[in-house]
């Protein structure tokens, strides 16, 4: 068959302009962000690679800057398309609670949690501040721990809530280990908050442990 008479496989750019996005698989995703002119063949190569040195989308994501610059074909602008990807993509799912908002459904405020805690290395213990109306008023990291655990003090969740005039609250916390299993050591410290909160008028409505793409809620678990 005459070369010209070939059909030639659409570069990414084009596939992605008359297709669907979700045609595309993740390499070409990322060849459409890395494609300079006409090379395309080498943004599909680096993409491939780059899926393939970390384990996949999340991963590569994840890394940090040194370990993706460590990798042949990634240079300052690249790893700062890789960061800035990461970037919006957790300020996308933070939409998903709105400040000044009422909270539509567990299910947004589970993906809220999770965009916000679930690739943290070490564990973060945060506060979901509400109206009356459990219209979102602040979103706040209280403590930061190791990644065995942290120290959470009552008095301060407490302080933080009268200080933003919050009529309840939503705990959330994050396991490093990727297990959302609440322990012993969660419901005491959820006891303890939830006793502290009661002087003060403020009502504890859950608890959320995340873990790697799965959240346990305390009060579905009668915890609360």
């Amino acid at each position: 068959m005459p070369a010209k008479d070939r059909q030639q496989p659409l570069v990414p750019r084009t596939r992605l302009l008359r297709q669907a996005a979700t045609d595309l698989s993740e390499a070409e995703l990322l060849a459409v962000l890395f494609q300079r002119g006409p090379q395309h063949g080498q943004a599909i190569a680096l993409s491939h690679r780059l899926l393939e040195e970390f384990g996949g989308l999340r991963r590569t994501l994840n890394a940090t800057p040194y370990e993706l610059l460590a990798v042949s074909g990634i240079g300052d602008v690249r790893l700062a398309t890789l960061q800035a990807l990461r970037e919006l993509a957790r300020r996308y799912f933070e939409e998903t609670l709105p400040m000044g908002e009422a909270i539509k459904s567990p299910a947004d405020t589970e993906t809220f949690l999770l965009a916000k805690l679930r690739d943290r290395p070490h564990e973060v213990f945060c506060c979901l501040y509400l109206d009356n109306r459990h219209r979102v008023i602040h979103f706040e990291e209280l403590f930061r721990g190791t990644i065995d655990g942290t120290s959470v003090y009552p008095r301060e969740v407490v302080k933080q809530a009268l200080a933003v005039n919050a009529a309840a609250i939503i705990l959330a916390h994050n396991h490093p280990s990727g297990v959302a299993e609440p322990s012993q050591a969660d419901e005491r410290i959820t006891r303890r908050v939830k006793s502290a909160l009661e002087l003060v008028d403020i009502r504890l409505l859950d608890h959320f442990v995340i873990g790697d793409g799965m959240t346990t809620s305390l009060a579905s678990r009668g915890m609360i």
